[in-house]
Parts: structure tokens; sequence; C-alpha cells
């Protein structure tokens, strides 16, 4: 089963749908099952009270009873960034729930850190 996708400010962009399953497919070289996963995109209050430039939004990612929230530009830097810090293909892990606990430890970690945007 896939990653659930679920917004609140509209569809998620035809460049991130077209993505998805590569990273979908890392999960299951990893051996983490994507349905286990949520993405959740939502306004973001950080980064929009300029009147110019890009809109900002918050995307959440559920595991569980754990999660973290990242706000990034669009929808597209923000699947790099979770592909490149959640699913780090040269990673390999002896079993999936040593993975599982490395990915949740990941998000532990980085919602304890503030929230820097990138432009």
């Amino acid at each position: 089963m896939p990653i659930r996708l679920q917004s609140t400010v509209g569809p998620f962009d035809e460049s991130f749908l077209e993505k998805i399953p590569k990273v979908e497919k890392a999960m299951l070289a990893h051996r983490l099952d994507p349905s286990l996963f949520v993405i959740s995109k939502d306004q973001s209050t950080i980064g929009n009270a300029r009147a110019c430039g890009p809109v900002f939004r918050d995307y959440t990612v559920f595991v569980g009873d754990k999660h973290f929230t990242v706000t990034q530009a669009s929808d597209v830097r923000f699947l790099e960034y979770f592909y490149e810090h959640c699913i780090a293909p040269a990673e390999k892990s002896p079993t999936p729930e040593h993975k599982l606990g490395r990915v949740i430890a990941k998000l532990v970690h980085w919602m304890d850190q503030p929230v820097f945007n990138e432009r």
C-alpha cells in the first residue's frame, strides 16, 4: 500500500505525485511499510508573514504515534528532504525493526530541533 497523503491546502503537486513511487520503492527496499506513513500538508504560519515570496507549507509525517513537521517552500523540496533524511539509500539495516527504530529516533531528534526555512 502507498503512503497516505492528506492536505488542507489543496492537492499535492503533480511532480510530487510522480516522484512518490520512488520513495515508496526505497522504503520497501529498507523493509519499511509505506502504508504506515501519513504525510499531511497544511498552511504554515512561519514563513508566510511576508507579502511576497514563496508560500511555505508545513509537512507533517506520521508514523504510528510519532510525528515530525518540516516547513518547506514546495512539495518536491519536502519530498527530497524526506527521502534524503529518512530513507538514506546507502544505509543498510539488519532487521526491519532496527530500521524503523532508527527512523523514529531521527524523527524524535528532529522534533526537538528549531525549524529553519530554506530559500
